[in-house]
C-alpha cells in the first residue's frame, strides 16, 4: 500500500505538467476548432529560454550556480512572458491570415510552426542539439530532498512546487474565465463567433488572449518539467505534447475541467505502469495511446465531453 500511495504521489505531479499544457490545446480547441500542434514546442521554448537567461545573467557559469529562489523567479518569469509573446506572434502571423480558409490550411500551418521550432532551436547559434543538464540548483542545494514524510510516503519538494504551481494556476485560470470580462468574452467567442462580434466583442483580441494563456501554462509546464527531469534539449516538447493531448481528448476536447482531470489520470496510470509491469519503462511512452483509442471506443467525446449532431 505504500509503495502505491508513493506511486500515485509521483503520477499526480507528472499529471499536473501535462494538465497544465493540455489546458491550452483545449482552450484553443474551444475558440477555434484548431488543434496547435506547435503548443507542445512552446513547452520546450519556456525550458530552454529559462536555461538561457539564466547563463546570460550570470546565474549558472563555470564558476556554478547561484542558489537562489529569486534569481529562479526572475529568469523563470522572463521566460514565460517571452513565450507568452512567442503565443502572440504564432497566432498573430500564421494562424489569423488562414482564419477563413479551410481547416486543414491551419493544421498543415501549426506542424510547420511545431518543426521550425524544433529545428530552429537545434541550430548551434540558438540553442544546439546536444541536450543540456537544467540548473536545478537556482532552487537551492535542497531541493531534490522529501519536503516531508507521512506513513512512509515521501513527497519531495520538486513534486510540492509542481503540484502547488499548477494548483495555483487553475485556480488564476478559473478566475480568469469565470469572474472576469475578459473570461465572459472568451467564453462568448468560444461559443459562437458572429454572435459574439455582434454583441461588440473583439474577436481577434481574444483569440489573441487564448494563445498568450495557453503559452504561458505551456512555459510554466516546460520550465517544471525540466526541473523534475533536469536535461534540456530542442525535442523535449514532442512526447509531453502528444500525451497532452492525449489528456485534452481523453477529457473531452474543448472543456478544461476535462483536460485537467484526464491529464492527472493519465499522470497515475503512466506512472503505476512504469511501477508495476515488468519492463514498464520502455513502452511508458504508449500508454496514452492506449488510454486513448479505449476511450475513443468506449465514449468518443471523452470523459466530459459531449455528442453533438451537426447539421449538413
Amino acid at each position: 500500500m505504500q509503495e502505491f500511495l508513493q506511486q500515485f504521489v509521483n503520477g499526480l505531479s507528472v499529471g499536473a505538467i501535462y494538465a497544465l499544457i493540455a489546458v491550452g490545446y483545449t482552450m484553443v480547441y474551444g475558440v477555434l476548432q484548431l488543434i496547435n500542434f506547435a503548443h507542445g514546442d512552446v513547452f520546450m521554448v519556456g525550458a530552454v529560454l529559462c536555461l538561457v537567461l539564466a547563463r546570460a545573467f550570470g546565474f549558472v557559469g563555470p564558476e556554478g550556480v547561484t542558489e537562489s529562489w529569486l534569481a529562479f523567479g526572475l529568469v523563470a518569469t522572463l521566460a514565460v512572458v517571452g513565450c507568452g509573446a512567442l503565443g502572440f506572434l504564432i497566432e498573430r502571423l500564421a494562424y489569423r491570415p488562414l482564419r477563413d480558409k479551410p481547416r486543414i490550411n491551419s493544421l498543415i500551418t501549426a506542424i510547420g510552426i511545431s518543426l521550425l521550432l524544433e529545428y530552429g532551436a537545434q541550430h548551434p547559434k540558438m540553442f544546439g542539439a546536444t541536450p543540456q543538464a537544467f540548473p536545478v540548483g537556482l532552487l537551492g542545494a535542497g531541493i531534490t530532498k522529501p519536503l516531508f514524510t507521512v506513513a512512509g510516503v515521501q513527497v519531495g519538494r520538486v513534486d510540492a512546487l509542481v503540484l502547488g504551481v499548477a494548483l495555483g494556476l487553475m485556480l488564476a485560470l478559473s478566475y480568469v474565465v469565470l469572474r472576469t470580462k475578459q473570461g465572459l468574452a472568451l467564453r462568448a467567442v468560444s461559443f459562437r463567433f458572429d454572435t459574439a462580434a455582434l454583441m461588440g466583442i473583439n474577436i481577434n483580441r481574444i483569440i489573441s488572449l487564448t494563445f498568450v494563456l495557453g503559452s504561458v501554462l505551456a512555459a510554466v509546464a516546460g520550465i517544471l518539467y525540466a526541473v523534475k527531469y533536469p536535461k534540456v534539449e530542442p525535442l523535449m516538447g514532442l512526447f509531453p505534447g502528444i500525451k497532452a493531448f492525449v489528456a485534452a481528448v481523453f477529457g473531452g476536447i474543448g472543456n478544461i475541467t476535462g483536460a485537467v482531470v484526464a491529464a492527472l489520470l493519465l499522470g497515475v496510470i503512466e506512472t503505476m505502469v512504469v511501477g508495476y509491469l515488468p519492463g514498464g519503462s520502455n513502452y511508458k511512452e504508449a500508454v496514452a495511446f492506449v488510454v486513448l483509442i479505449a476511450i475513443l471506443l468506449v465514449k468518443p467525446a471523452g470523459l466530459f465531453g459531449r455528442n453533438v449532431v451537426e447539421k449538413v
